[in-house]
This record gives C-alpha cells, sequence and structure tokens, in this order.
C-alpha cells in the first residue's frame, strides 16, 4: 500500500497486521491515528530527534530501540546526529512532517523518545517534570503531587503545562527561553524537586534511590540530564489497551481517568476539545531563578545523584545506595 502524504510517497507494508491483539488496533488503525493527531504532535515533537522503540510484531512481542537509521531508508527520510551518554554518535529520526511519522509507524515504531531540542539548533527548549509514582501511591497522590508543581512554579512567576504519561503518572512540562543547555536545565529540575520534597515530605520525594521514596511521589529530576529522551507527547504506550500520552488541561486533572486516553478515544477528545498545548511553545518561560539556586547549592549541599550510565559528576554525592554505605561503612 502506497499514501501520499506530505508530498511522499510513502509504502506501507502489511496493514492489517494486528499491533494491538485486545483491542484489535491494527498498524493501518496506528497510522491513522497518527494521521489524525499529526498537526498536534508536529507542534511539539515536530523537528526534533527521536529515538524510535519498534514493535516489529505488535505489543506482547519482541520490542528493540533503535538508534540508527539504515541508509536503507528513503532518500527523503531526515536525521541528525545525536550521542549516547558515552559520546558514541548516532544517526536519529527528525520527525520532519506527518510522512517521517507515518514511516516511523511502518517500522513498528509507536513509541517515540524525543529530545529536548529541534534542529537545526541545540538549545534545551522545555523543562520537563516526570512526576512518578512510588509503590502505593494512588493516582490522588499524583493529581496532589501535579497542583503543588504547579502552584510552586508559579510562586516563581512560571507558567506551566500538563499531559498524561500514557501510564500511571503526570508529567509537567515548561517550555524555556533560549540559551540553555541540558546540565542548566536539569538543574533547575533539580531545584523543583528538592523545593516540593522539602514542602510536601509526605507527598513528594527527590530521593533517587528507590529504598528511600517509600510511598511518595519521585520528582524525577535526571529526565532531563544530558542525551535523555522522554515519552513524547500524543505517542503511544505499549500497554493492551493503547493508552496514548494526552496533553489535557490543569483543570481537568482532578476527574480524569487516564486509561480512557486511548488511539480509539483521542481523535475525538482533540477534534471536540482542542489541543491544550496548542499555544505552549509561544510562551517560553525564564527559568533563570531555578537554575541559579541549583549553581549556588553546588558547593554546600552537592549535586543530586546522576544515574549510573553518566561519568562521575563534579559535586556529585558517592553512588552508593544508603544500606550498602552503611554495611560497607566503620
Amino acid at each position: 500500500m502506497i499514501r501520499e502524504i506530505a508530498g511522499r510517497s510513502v509504502k506501507i507494508t502489511s496493514p492489517d497486521k494486528v499491533y494491538f491483539p485486545k483491542i484489535g488496533i491494527t498498524k493501518l488503525d496506528v497510522i491513522d491515528y497518527f494521521g489524525e493527531v499529526a498537526p498536534a504532535l508536529l507542534r511539539t515533537l515536530g523537528r526534533r530527534p527521536v529515538l524510535l522503540q519498534r514493535f516489529p510484531g505488535g505489543v506482547g512481542g519482541n520490542n528493540f530501540f533503535q538508534k540508527r537509521i539504515p541508509d536503507s531508508a528513503p532518500d527523503w527520510i531526515q536525521t541528525t546526529t545525536v550521542e549516547t551518554v558515552n559520546g558514541t554518535p548516532s544517526r536519529a529520526l527528525v520527525l520532519a512532517d506527518e510522512a517521517h511519522l507515518v514511516w516511523a509507524a511502518n517500522q513498528g515504531a509507536f513509541v517515540l523518545h524525543a529530545w529536548p531540542f529541534r534542529v537545526p539548533g541545540a538549545d534545551v527548549d522545555e523543562l520537563r517534570i516526570d512526576l512518578d509514582p512510588g509503590p502505593g501511591v494512588g493516582w490522588s497522590q499524583i493529581v496532589e503531587a501535579a497542583h503543588a508543581t504547579r502552584e510552586l512554579l508559579a510562586a516563581s512567576g512560571i507558567s506551566s503545562w500538563v499531559k498524561s504519561s500514557g501510564s500511571k503518572g503526570l508529567h509537567v512540562y515548561v517550555p524555556t527561553t533560549g540559551g540553555l543547555d541540558s546540565y542548566a536545565v536539569r538543574g533547575a529540575a533539580v531545584t523543583v524537586a528538592r523545593r516540593l520534597a522539602a514542602a510536601h515530605p509526605e507527598l513528594c520525594t527527590d530521593r533517587w534511590w528507590k529504598e528511600e521514596r517509600g510511598s511518595r511521589v519521585f520528582v524525577d529530576f535526571n529526565q532531563n540530564a544530558p542525551h535523555k529522551t522522554v515519552f513524547g507527547a500524543w505517542t503511544i504506550r505499549p500497554r493492551v489497551g493503547a493508552q496514548v500520552s494526552t496533553p489535557v488541561e490543569w483543570e481537568e486533572i482532578d476527574s480524569l481517568d487516564p486509561n480512557s486516553l486511548t488511539v480509539l478515544t483521542v481523535p475525538e477528545r482533540l477534534r471536540s476539545r482542542g489541543d491544550a498545548w496548542r499555544d505552549m511553545y509561544e510562551s517560553p518561560q525564564d527559568i533563570g531563578e531555578l537554575i541559579d539556586e541549583w549553581r549556588d547549592g553546588l558547593e554546600r549541599i552537592g549535586d543530586a545523584p546522576w544515574p549510573p550510565v553518566y561519568p562521575k559528576m563534579p559535586h556529585e554525592p558517592p553512588r552508593v545506595a544508603p544500606s550498602r554505605a552503611r554495611k560497607d561503612g566503620p
């Protein structure tokens, strides 16, 4: 099957292949979904490099991350060179238009993990606050943590936007002004996490080690670390119900059922309610206060822990779990 999309002839193979067996969603259904949400999706993911997570046999089968677009891809496919944490370069897909989105979906890549910048530049243009539920944390606690995040940012004159994660959490986004790199934006996220943990110690935690988090919402600052990708808005989680990570209005989240936001329901929702993030990137926010607070605290209280795949960073605490440190101590 050939479809003409954005001036390109895009080949679709095995359109009847079932991607989501429990609800009978086929490859063509996924491609049609992306066609319906493409304008909204490209507002937030357009011109970004994306890491493809491919499910060639659909959900429930084998999957893998494709870090490098092969030379056999169509000659119109746009790519850019990105680096892994250890500096290894790779050729990533750039979501230049709807044709690129459909090409990816035809590869089984309905899961798109986006970098926080748009080519041809390299400045980070968004702060991403991932509210991750710990064991025993319910949806109401996630919602409460999201409101607390919004209020904390607003107290510094910073507007924010929210989306469902497509799973159990919420993601709070802040479009940022130019000239920032991932180190600075991660520092702003560390400040947000520390402030939330101090103001709401029973609800939120900034503890990197899982053994210290308890039944609280973890504010995952390291989602902003250099070369880190995040699950993209409007893309589809590899869950049996084909849930979608969906931008929503702040006023909705108290009554929101995130499991109801699926490939089957989101297109009509978008038609009837519009895109909650439509104007987000037209309102970049100054997060300098958050960055300055992180920098000012480096010598005094140190940096927050980095993931183990990263090189040892200045001012970082020892990379050892607290329980292990106690066993190994004097």
